[in-house]
């Protein structure tokens, strides 16, 4: 994947990408007004949440891209109660576009997106804010939950 710009929104895009096509495809079930309604309040929620953290990056003046070190633990907000609130809204996000296309096996797609944003993002991070900072960081990843 040498050149690849490895960001979590472009693996967000792709999945969303994905679940359209899967969903023009293969016939899934109408969501009904229901599940239309619930699709819109997961993503709208899934963009709260990114925006409620990233103003903590802005306040904290730390960077918020993925492979770079951070300036400052940031254990306000959101990350009071996920280490990982925006990864956490990608993943409500595409839970939302899932229910709106009606598509069951786009939840293998939710699922997918999960795990990459798990193993390539969220675990080596922890290990650079265990580097940076210390046992402040050992207290804040023992005593907050990775996702919820």
């Amino acid at each position: 994947m040498k050149g690849f710009p490895d960001l979590p929104p472009l693996w967000l895009v792709l999945g969303l990408v994905l679940n359209w096509g899967l969903a023009r495809a293969l016939p899934g079930f109408d969501p009904g007004d229901f599940g239309r309604l619930a699709s819109w309040v997961l993503i709208g929620a899934g963009l709260g949440l990114i925006g409620w953290a990233a103003i903590w990056f802005w306040r904290r003046k730390t960077t918020i891209e993925p492979h770079h070190e951070a300036q400052h633990l940031i254990i306000e907000g959101p990350f009071r109660f996920s280490r990982n609130p925006i990864y956490l809204a990608m993943v409500v996000i595409l839970l939302g576009a899932v229910i709106g296309r009606g598509q069951p096996l786009g939840l293998m797609l939710v699922v997918g997106l999960w795990f990459v944003l798990d193993r390539r993002f969220a675990r080596p991070e922890e290990d650079g804010l265990r580097a940076s900072f210390g046992e402040e960081a050992e207290r804040y990843i023992d005593g907050t939950k990775r996702w919820i």
